[in-house]
Formats: C-alpha cells, structure tokens, sequence
C-alpha cells in the first residue's frame, strides 16, 4: 500500500511540473509567468475591452499581442492600441464559430506567453423587479442591466398593458436603466402579469433574441391591482420594547374589506408591573395608507393602522413585490419589528398528519432573554405527539421548562378557521398554552412552506415566533439531508448578532473537538460569517471586500480533530441536528464553536437555538439559491427592495445614533453602473429621511452597502445573499464610547 501511494504522488508532481511555463525547460518554483488582466471568460457583442500583462521572473516584461488561432481573423475580433503592456480588444459583432484566445507573447522569455480564452456572448438585459404588484395611482420604479458587465447600461425601455402601451411609463432622463410606471384604473387586469416591461441593451437591441435558450433576457411581468394591500385575511407578529425597556409581543389575524378597511384581533404580551401578561384585543378600526408626496416609489411604503387603544397600533410598512409587508412601530412610544403576510388559512387542519419545526424567542419574569425551538407532530385532527422541544433561558438549558434536553412534546389543539384563531395546549414537558394564526405558505410546495405565527398566552416565559411546515419528503433527517449551501442569520441578547454562510458536505467522517462539540462520525461544515457583538466586530477589520468575514474551518485543531465545525443528526433522524458554529479561527488558541440545536423545516432549512451561552442566540437557516448565472454580483441585485429590521437584541434608544431608534425600515431602489459603481437610493423611517449611497455584492453572494450619513459617520452593513432578490443586512461599525456610530440595527431583511 506504501508503495502504491509513493508512485500516486510522484505522478501527480510530474503533472504539475508539466504545467510550468518557461523557456528553459519545466519549472515548479519561481517561475516566469505572464498573466492576461482582467481575468474574463465572457466579452459581449460589439464591446471593447483594455488589456494589461503583470509579469514576474523577470518582472515588467514587454509583450506583443495576438488572437490565436490567426486563421479565425476579424471574425474573431480586432486589436487596436497596443502596447508592450496593454492592448484593446475590440470584439467583433456576431458570435464567431471557433473557439479562440488572447495571447501575450514575452519580448523577453523566449518561448513565454500567457492566455485568456474568450468567449462572446450577446448582450441581454434583465428587468427588475420581476413580477410586482402596483396599485393603481401609486409609482413603482424598475431597474434594468446589461450583461456582460463590459455592456454599455444604455436602453430602450417598452411598457405594455392589456390595450397598448401604459399610459404613464416614463424613462429616467439622467439614469438609463431606471423607469418608473403609474398605472391607471383601466390598467388593471383580472390575470397575473398582464403588464410586460422589458428594456433592449442599445449597444445590442437583438441580443435577448440571438441565443434565448443559453442567453434569456429577464423582463417583468407587472399585476396591476386596486389596492397595494388587497382584500383578504392577513397574519402578523411584532416584538419589540415599551418606554420602560420592557419587552413587547404581538400575534395576530387582521381582513381588510374590499374597501380597504380593516378588522380583526390580536394577542399582545406585555409587563403590568409584576409579570409579563398576555391579553387579547379586537380592532377598533384600520387602514393602509401609502406613502404620498409625489415619491417616485410610493407602491412599496406606507402606513398600516391596526387599532386597539393600546401601543403600538401605527406600523410604518414596506412591501416586496409580492405584498409581503415589513413593519416597524411608530406610535406609542413603542420600539420594534414584525412582519405580515397574506394567510393560507384554508391550507391548515385539512385531516392529515403533518409536523411543524418551530422557533420562538422571548423574555422570562426576571426579563431574561428566553429562546425555543423544537418539532411539534400533529395527527391532522387534534393531537400533537412525540415531538421534542430545546430552551435556553438565561443560558441555562435545565429550566423550568425543560431541564433535560430535548424534552418530549405532547398535547393538543383546536383551530377555528372562521376567525383564523387556533389554540395550543401542551401537557408536555409541562402545561403551556399558546395562540396561533396561519400566515402564508402551501402544504404541498416545500419551497414555500406552510407558516403559522404564535404567542404564548400563559404564566410560563413570553414568546413570540413561528412555526412552519416540515417537507416530508426528506426522509430521514440525517447527515446527508443537510448537502450544499444556506445562509443563517442569528440574533441574541444585548446586540450579538452574526450572519453565517455555511456548506454542509453531507457527510459522517469526522470527529468533534473535546469541549463544546464533541462525538464521532459527525459532518463537516465549511464557510464564512460575520458577527457583530454590541460593537465588536469578527473580523475586526474595516468594511472592504477583502475584508468581509472569516472563513471556516481553518488548520488547528484540539484533542487530535481535524475539524471543529461539524454538525450530526440526533434522535432517530427526525430532523433535530446540532450544529457547531461561530468561535473565533482567527484567535491563537484551538477554536472552540458554539454549539446550537437546529430543528429542520427541509433540507438546508430550519431554526437555530444556541444551547448554552446567555446571549440565547436565535434565528433561522435558509437555502442559498444561486441566480441563473450561476453565481451572485451586483447586477444581479438591481431592482426595487423592501428593508426592515429583522430583530434586535435591545431596547430602542439604548446605544442607537440613528434617527430615534434601533428600528428602521427601508424602501431602496437599487440602479445600475453609473461611472462603474452600482448606487441605490430611497427613504428610511422614521423621518421619511432620503438616503442613498453604493452597494457590492461578489460571487458567494456576500457584499457591502454603504449609506453616507449626515448626523454619524458612514454606516455600513455586511449583505448575505439567500437568493438573487433576497439577503440579509447587518450593521458593521464598531462601538465608540456608548454610540453605535450610526449602526441602524444590527439585522436587516431585503426582500425585492
């Protein structure tokens, strides 16, 4: 067996000999090398691109340029300009029939050259958003970008309803690829899409034809609609703080009638002076009332009113496309967020047996910080069995309400589908009760799950959270359920925040690290995060590209493992895992993770719950979907986003510079290159304030934005990508003194 390994790698260092340029015969170190910049293998039609060689051994070496095969001719582009260190390739302006490169032959080295294959493609065009609702009367705004990137972002935009062309569509006179669309009452049509706007590159009006199954364009298929929030039933939950500092919880279920107005009850959890107590209220009355002022994207922000007597009862609202709405308080004194969705009420209780993962987060009597999470079976009728739930109270997983974990689940529940009001009561691992509402989500679609949203109703901790459907055709749960990429966002107690990009690999293989992690046959994760501890910042280094996060795992190791990032599925493959994350590889010191129990809605799906520290970091995982392309990039991100605080870790007003909390939302469109730089601008609340500034985002899907401010300093945010038109923010300034230098809030969710 030796033998045959000795001959395995000098077969493999004989190959990478043989790839070692040079005039002098092979060479495996300190090579002569010339290399081709930038390093792109697609150029568009039409588009002329520079050129540049960096050289070593010996450096700055002068070149001569070519294209190879010289048989291909000008139908594989032209040259021009050149130099012995640049060049200018001019591509030609149909695809060519042959493969070809760019060579850069030493004047120096004999025998030396670099090249760059190159490939071109037609230039397309992708419209965002693609597939938005926009009310009558109100404005939407629509980006569009060319690719190649190369691409000149110059175009001709086209907007077509049901009887011709909108009447009032109107092209950006500064911005090429921004446009704006106001429709009218006699735009709106009974079928999904029936407004198509689509934009040509001018540089390659034809390209979007050329080659439509390797090279689609993207375009956007607009629904008009009377109203940005329409008639229907809606679920909301909301949490936050009261002017004392003491937490808040909202569940609720509210109807918004064909007249826009509104009704309905919900469930708030608030401190009367010796105990958080759960009490229920009914609508005096409600709205939604859009954003006004002649703004140029007043489809996507608003004011939702739900009137109880009691705070908060005015939420200012932004929208995605779909009419999904982010909120934040703005009455009462109130700070925090939520969310609400049109509900799936119909979808719930149909006579088959289903099982919920669940998430929920809150506060105990001594307002300590309180995180469940768990799996919760029912029988379609009114049982819940054998599930299992995990609590950290306070950092502390032996509690009174579990003091062995995981704690078996059982009880039962009732559902009244006229009110969209459920019960749950739980006889184990002790007597809890809780009110639910079905929010949105299929019960047949996993990528779109079946939600409920719920609140606790008795003396035990407070908490709010949700529960969703488990896909239950991923059987079993094991090690190999969890392969390929998720993005996971994890806020706890006293603004520690992280965002975490993680690879699971799917396998059993590795031993855990003694300590936080232990065990055998466990798999392996790879990845990058970044976290953001009240101020201090991992890594501790400036917002850059280069600087964006810590990769994991790195090469040390403790007790002999070669991996302290590992995960395993626990009791019977149900889908409960535990998950070590986050720790510091940068520190000098064998790294120690934090382990977390994940309670698994689907695959690369779930709820986090951190099991020890007293921060009780909580939040959810996700599937990371690539774009089309492949891969992310900024042009990628353009369109219209709705951004709101996600959670926060503390009361407003504590530590927070901003305009008068933590709390925040967004209305953001984000624009194509202008001199290069890809910009956004909007409005933030509270205040209505005007904000704009630049955004990146690179391949893996990590990026930055960065909002100039005029009362602080720059405030910048880390951006995970889960998708192509949805990501993850997090404030990324470090604490001076007791400010946040402008950090607006430590998690953000951006949804086109």
């Amino acid at each position: 067996m030796k033998k045959l390994l000795l001959v395995v790698a000098l077969g493999s260092l004989v190959w990478l000999v043989g790839c070692a340029k040079g005039g002098g015969g092979p060479c495996a170190v300190n090579c002569s090398t010339i290399t081709i910049n930038p390093n792109l293998a697609k150029v568009g039609i039409g588009t002329s691109i520079a050129f540049t060689v960096t050289s070593q051994n010996p450096p700055n070496q002068s070149v001569s340029w070519s294209i190879e095969p010289s048989s291909c001719g000008s139908a594989c582009g032209t040259l021009s300009s050149p130099t012995p260190s640049s060049v200018t390739y001019n591509a030609p302006s149909s695809i060519p029939s042959q493969s070809f490169q760019l060579v850069a032959t030493s004047q120096t080295v004999n025998g030396l050259s670099g090249s760059l294959p190159l490939t071109v493609i037609p230039d397309t065009t992708s419209v965002g958003p693609t597939s938005p609702d926009v009310g009558v009367g109100l404005t939407q705004q629509y980006v569009a970008t060319a690719a190649p990137d190369q691409a000149a972002q110059t175009f001709t935009w086209s907007c077509i309803a049901p009887n011709g062309p909108c009447s009032n569509f109107v092209q950006d006179p500064q911005i090429s690829g921004l446009a704006s669309y106001t429709p009218t009452a006699g735009e709106t049509c009974g079928s999904s899409g029936c407004v198509t706007i689509s934009a040509a590159a001018d540089i390659n009006p034809t390209g979007c034809t050329i080659d439509p199954k390797h090279y689609p364009c993207t375009i956007s298929q607009t629904t008009v609609v009377a109203s940005r929030v329409p008639s229907g039933i809606y679920a909301f939950q909301f949490s936050g703080y009261d002017t004392n500092g003491k937490a808040i919880a909202v569940a609720g279920t509210f109807t918004v009638a064909a007249g826009g107005s509104i009704s309905g009850s919900e469930d708030e959890s608030t401190w009367n002076g010796s105990a958080f107590v759960t009490t229920q209220h009914n609508f005096s009355g409600g709205s939604y009332t859009p954003l006004g002022g002649g703004n140029d994207n007043s489809n996507n922000a608003g004011t939702l009113s739900l009137n109880t007597g009691t705070f908060p009862s005015t939420y200012t609202a932004v929208l995605d496309g779909s009419g999904d709405i982010q909120m934040t308080a703005a009455s009462g004194g109130a700070s925090g967020s939520g969310f609400a969705t049109a509900s799936s009420v119909n979808k719930f209780n149909q006579g088959t047996p289903a099982v919920f993962a669940f998430g929920f987060t809150g506060v105990d009597a001594s307002s300590h910080r309180v995180g469940y999470a768990g799996l919760l079976p029912t029988d379609g009728v009114s049982s819940v069995a054998n599930g299992f739930i995990d609590v950290n109270d306070n950092g502390s997983a032996s509690n009174s309400v579990c003091n062995s974990e995981p704690c078996g689940l059982a009880g039962s529940y009732t559902f009244n589908s006229g009110t969209n009001r459920g019960q749950l009561t739980l006889t184990a691992p002790k007597a809890m009760t809780f009110d639910f509402f079905v929010a949105n989500g299929s019960s047949s679609n996993p990528n779109n799950p079946l939600n409920l949203y719920v609140i606790s109703t008795d003396s035990n901790p407070a908490v709010v959270g949700t529960m969703t459907l488990q896909d239950s055709k991923v059987s079993p749960y094991n090690n190999a359920a969890f392969s390929g990429n998720s993005i996971s966002e994890l806020i706890g107690a006293n603004n520690n925040v992280a965002l975490l990009q993680v690879t699971t690999l799917g396998d059993n293989g590795s031993s855990g690290v003694t300590g936080a992690c232990p065990g055998s046959s466990l798999g392996n994760l790879e990845g990058t995060f970044n976290q953001n501890n009240a101020g201090t910042l991992i890594p501790p280094a400036p917002l850059s590209l280069t600087g964006i996060g810590i990769s994991f795992p790195n090469n040390k190791s403790e007790g002999g493992a070669s991996n302290p990032y590992t995960y395993v599925s626990t009791n019977g493959n149900t889908g409960r895992y535990v998950f070590c994350l986050l720790g510091d590889p940068t520190d000098n010191t064998p790294v120690m993770p934090i382990p977390f129990v994940l309670y698994a809605s689907g695959a690369n799906r779930g709820y986090l719950l951190d099991q020890s520290s007293s921060s009780v970091m909580t939040g959810t995982m996700n599937p990371q979907s690539k774009p089309k392309s492949g891969s992310f990039a900024s042009a990628q991100a353009t369109g219209t986003y709705a951004v709101a605080t996600n959670a926060n870790g503390i009361p407003g007003g504590s530590g927070c510079t901003d305009l008068t909390s933590c709390y925040t939302s967004m209305n953001l469109v984000m624009s194509s290159p202008v001199s290069g730089t890809f910009d956004f601008s909007g409005i933030e609340n509270p205040g209505n304030v005007a904000i704009g500034g630049s955004y990146t985002v690179t391949i893996p899907g990590l990026g930055a934005l960065t909002i100039p401010g005029s009362q602080n300093s720059a405030t910048n945010f880390v951006i995970y990508g889960v998708t192509e038109t949805n990501f993850y923010m997090m404030g990324w300034d470090e604490e001076s003194g007791t400010n946040y230098n402008g950090l607006i809030s430590p998690i953000l969710y951006m949804a086109q």
